[in-house]
């Protein structure tokens, strides 16, 4: 039975991606930065543990707690909205601590085991950001687009291995709670000078009024098609606004 290391679990495309592969009778080890009870029935085949991508010990802990793995997940991540002259580099180095960092640390803390057993796959989620220009995300899709730079390299270096590397990019989802913190963390007034007030307030509107979004479903069911490719392909758009993205490219 295959088993699947999930990070970023405790909701919205994480935790629907760790339900989508229960259901279809993997082995799930669920991570979360704070395990909390009830996120998931209880089950044999689903096992919630902590983890940090930020912190190498966190990681290691982790992977010996989970055993061997055939699928890794990066999925954990963190939200950034506003205007680039408005934000602190300390928020910027947190962003990329999480979303670009803490990813490569937990793909080579798991590639020892994927070579030398010859098979294994490492699907990181990124964002429909990369596909398209939009204003407001500077922080966030530089921390993204690192991401897919890193893994179109890495799936060259791991094919000889029999190991494959692929992106999963979803679209906006309005009703996941990282959707939700693009405003309620830090307002986005906050982020957003006086002289790009105008600007911001007219990108959000067009954003709110866009006639698609991505639902948590849309990724589990990408993640799990990319995970099961075996045809090359790197990059999987997730949902309908990150698939009309990636077409308009």
């Amino acid at each position: 039975m295959n088993t699947v290391l999930i990070t970023g679990t405790s909701s919205g495309y994480g935790r629907e991606t760790a339900r989508h592969f229960h259901e279809r009778g993997w082995n799930v080890i669920a991570t979360m930065r704070t395990p909390r009870p009830g996120v998931f029935p209880e089950s044999d085949r689903l096992r919630v543990v902590e983890l940090d991508v930020t912190r190498p010990e966190s990681i290691a802990a982790a992977l010996e707690a989970a055993g061997p793995i055939d699928a890794l997940v990066n999925n954990a991540g963190i939200p950034s909205m506003g205007v680039f002259e408005g934000i602190s580099m300390a928020h910027v180095r947190e962003v990329f601590e999480t979303n670009t960092f803490g990813v490569m640390a937990t793909t080579r803390a798991v590639l020892p085991q994927f070579r030398e057993r010859g098979s294994g796959v490492v699907v990181n989620v990124t964002s429909s950001v990369v596909l398209g220009h939009m204003p407001l995300t500077a922080v966030y899709k530089a921390s993204k687009t690192a991401v897919e730079g890193f893994t179109s390299s890495l799936a060259l270096e791991l094919a000889p291995f029999g190991v494959r590397a692929k992106t999963v990019e979803p679209g906006a989802c309005l009703t996941t709670n990282f959707g939700a913190r693009l405003t309620n963390d830090v307002p986005l007034e906050e982020q957003v000078p006086a002289p790009y007030a105008a600007f911001a307030k007219k990108a959000m509107d067009d954003f709110a009024g866009q006639d698609v979004f991505t639902k948590e479903s849309d990724v589990a069911e990408t993640v799990w098609r990319a995970v099961h490719d075996t045809t090359g392909q790197l990059r999987f758009p997730a949902g309908p606004d990150a698939v009309r993205l990636d077409q308009a490219k």
